[in-house]
């Protein structure tokens, strides 16, 4: 309240420069001694912790069993890896040498913050100490006129009365000056036997803690890159996007890329529609598949049917129309390099997808190698898988399921699994999987957005960890989410 009495005393009154300066340097060091008071116990942590003089050393448990969960790529093209490591204990003393050099460097830096204003209070302090003088024989000479006032003239003596009313609020402004700097003294001290005692106590504890601890955190983190390299397989978890790349051509058609291919090389190639068509397009890139322009054209030596076809290690596989033949075409020497019908193959539309198309058989790739879906009498319609020898298109080993091929919208492997979906339609979800690993089914329920509506393709690329998708005429991209389990030398 006397400092707020004192501002409006000099917002009414002219003063003279060295009371506005004085002005000043009171109402900052009134704020400052604030401002210490109340901060610094809690910056410094004396008013909610004690540290801990214990050195128990909790052991960790060697054991680990990482869980990792890998996507494609963020909006911004980043790679994701989720790490979700064992429940461990952490080491105490670790915890408590970087608590301590976290509260050393705070106290440093306050260390030094104080030194500075301690200088400028020492300055201003001589400054306050000589207008208290001035002001104290100022009132003496008052006092003195003031008894001996009718040798004055009565102007005069108003003048110097005004003056002294207004110097009068400022003699307790004064005393509790003085008393902020000496606390501020006091501080000063205190915060240098802190910091004594701070840097004794990670003496007492070791600093290699810490380093020990970071170097530590480095070989964790060499390992998992080594881990991530080795990541190919996992279990579909969340599927999410899409992405829309690029909106052309009629409603049904396919759109890919090579997983195979090298990191540099990023060709797109895309075929419109689903039947009565042999042109492939190819583009260089994304971008230019994207602006359109095209860096070369193949005319297949036969019409293709439906929209399932793949690209993989160099070659265009795909259904020959009105057939369950499967032909592999080289793009680079633009012949067919084997062909091969697919014994009880249904075509033709005889055992399509729900949106029907030519779709009968599914020709995908995936970690693992190439892969066929279709159905057969034999199986009672029910979808077929088969693995094909990418050179000779031979069927090397096949599984029969029991989900029927009529009833999916469309299917894609990943890492050994169909996964197969309930509708081509809005709303449509990954419903069913099937291992061929452990030759194991599940009903799964993995939603994903079908933004166009109706979807004639849908496949998976190993190398993007992207779903590749043909909606009602859009090019899109979904990111997948996939479940790993690394075990380490130490599981048993």
């Amino acid at each position: 309240m006397i400092i707020s009495h004192y501002e409006n005393s000099l917002a009414s009154t002219a003063m003279s420069p060295p009371l506005l300066k004085l002005g000043a340097v009171l109402s900052t060091m009134a704020m400052i001694s604030n401002w210490m008071s109340q901060t610094l116990p809690s910056l410094v942590g004396l008013n909610t912790t004690r540290l801990s003089t214990s050195n128990t050393l909790t052991q960790i448990s060697p054991k680990e069993g990482w869980q990792v969960y890998s996507s494609a790529q963020d909006p911004d093209g980043r790679c994701i890896c989720t790490v979700v490591a064992p429940e461990q204990n952490l080491c105490s003393r670790d915890a408590k040498s970087k608590q301590l050099r976290q509260l050393l460097e705070k106290v440093q830096n306050m260390s030094q913050s104080i030194e500075v204003l301690n200088l400028r209070t020492q300055r201003d302090f001589q400054y306050v100490l000589r207008m208290e003088t001035q002001m104290k024989g100022l009132k003496a000479k008052f006092r003195q006129i003031e008894d001996d006032r009718k040798t004055l003239m009565t102007k005069h003596f108003q003048e110097l009365k005004e003056k002294m009313d207004e110097l009068l609020p400022l003699i307790p402004v004064l005393e509790q000056y003085k008393t902020d700097a000496k606390l501020i003294t006091q501080f000063k001290e205190e915060i240098r036997n802190l910091s004594s005692v701070l840097t004794g106590i990670q003496e007492e504890i070791g600093a290699y803690d810490y380093e020990e601890l970071h170097q530590r955190v480095l070989s964790l983190e060499t390992r998992l890159r080594d881990c991530m390299k080795k990541l190919t397989c996992g279990k579909l978890m969340k599927i999410t996007g899409p992405i829309t790349v690029k909106t052309s051509g009629t409603r049904f058609g396919a759109w890919m890329t090579d997983p195979l291919a090298p990191e540099k090389n990023n060709r797109v190639w895309y075929m419109d529609s689903y039947t009565n068509n042999k042109i492939v397009r190819e583009y260089k890139s994304i971008a230019d598949f994207v602006s359109g322009a095209e860096s070369r054209t193949y005319n297949l030596p036969f019409k293709w049917a439906g929209t399932n076809h793949v690209v993989y290690n160099g070659s265009l596989f795909f259904n020959k129309y009105q057939s369950n033949i499967i032909i592999k075409y080289s793009f680079d020497t633009g012949r067919v390099l084997a062909q091969r019908s697919l014994e009880y193959a249904g075509f033709h539309n005889v055992y399509p997808y729900t949106w029907g198309g030519f779709s009968d058989i599914d020709l995908m790739a995936d970690e693992i190698g190439l892969w066929a879906v279709y159905a057969t009498n034999q199986n009672a319609g029910n979808i077929v898988i088969s693995q094909l020898n990418q050179d000779t298109l031979e069927v090397m080993k096949s599984w029969s399921t029991g989900y029927p091929k009529r009833s999916a919208g469309e299917s894609f492997m990943i890492c050994g699994t169909l996964y197969v979906t309930n509708s081509h339609l809005t709303g449509a979800k990954v419903y069913y999987s099937y291992s061929t690993k452990t030759s194991t089914y599940e009903y799964t329920d993995i939603p994903f957005h079908n933004q166009y509506f109706h979807i004639s393709m849908l496949d998976y690329n190993a190398r993007d960890r992207a779903l590749y998708a043909w909606n009602n005429g859009h090019q899109v991209l979904f990111n997948v989410t996939l479940f790993h389990i690394i075990k380490t030398e130490d599981d048993t």
